[in-house]
This record gives structure tokens, sequence and C-alpha cells, in this order.
């Protein structure tokens, strides 16, 4: 099982880095009318949340830029950004390092119980770093669905 996790890590991470490899630093930014993000945002935000969910919950350290937080986490939103921001070229640098690293460190350990069991705003108890490891997953693919919406609403302006 541990494998098919990892392995669905970096393919859902693949299909993420590949729809928005290309896109200009413009087309990232395009937020539509109805949409409080943008591409950029959800970008970072996948790697915020998959870094604090793999390595935080497992007493790993973070590789997390120091701004991310305040850029990225849930609630965050680019109306109020006022500081300079990640280019597309360093999201996805970071974005495919990241599953990778998930391998090396925990690859052995996804059976393994955290220290501090958390829930989901939806409900969901995570008490193992597999079952975070999982739940990165249906995060990723919420979030790739919406990167997908806004680059067509992005290239339909063109």
């Amino acid at each position: 099982m541990e494998l098919i996790i990892l392995k669905q890590l970096d393919f859902i991470r693949q299909l993420t880095i590949k729809a928005v490899v290309g896109l200009s630093e413009n087309t990232i930014d395009h937020m539509p009318e109805g949409f409080n993000n943008n591409i950029r945002w959800n970008l970072g935000h996948i790697y915020t949340v998959q870094e604090k969910f793999a390595f935080h919950f497992a007493g790993e350290p973070l590789q997390l830029p120091e701004n991310f937080d305040r850029l990225f986490a849930k609630g965050t939103k680019p109306a109020d950004w006022n500081e300079e921001l990640p280019s597309l070229e360093e999201l996805l640098a970071l974005l495919a390092e990241q599953p990778k690293r998930i391998q090396h460190v925990l690859h052995d350990r996804l059976d393994e119980r955290v220290a501090k069991p958390f829930t989901t705003g939806s409900g969901l108890l995570l008490n193992t770093i597999g079952e975070f490891l999982n739940f990165t997953l249906y995060h990723e693919g919420m979030h790739f669905n919406t990167i997908t919406l806004l680059k067509r609403f992005a290239t339909q302006r063109q």
C-alpha cells in the first residue's frame, strides 16, 4: 500500500506541473470574476499544505520558504499580497522536488501514528502519516481542478 500512495503522490504532482508548464506569469496571476485565488496561489497552497501534512505531523523539518504561510495558507488570498511572490519557475522546482523528498524520508513510515492527530475542515480524523499523505491526494486533486478552470478562463481572455 505504501508504494501505491507514493506512486499516486508523484503521479498527481506530475499532472499538476504539466498543467502549468509554459504559462506566463500574467496567466498564473489572472483571477476571473467569482474566484478568490489564482493559479499561483493554488500552486503555492498545494506545496504548503503537503509540506505540513507530510513533514510537520511526522516530526520532520519543513522546507517551507519563510513567506509561504503568509501567501498560501488556508484563508489567504492574492488580494492581500504585498510582498515579492515566488516565480512560476520557483514554484515548479519546489513542487517537483517535494514528492521525491516525501518518498525518501517517509517511505517506510506510512503506518506510523502521529504525535498529534488532526481533524480536517471536513471532519476527517487523520492519525497516521499514510492517512495524511492519502488526504493530500484528494486535496491536490481539488486544487488541480481549480487550476484547470482558472487556466481555461485565462486562455479564453487572450
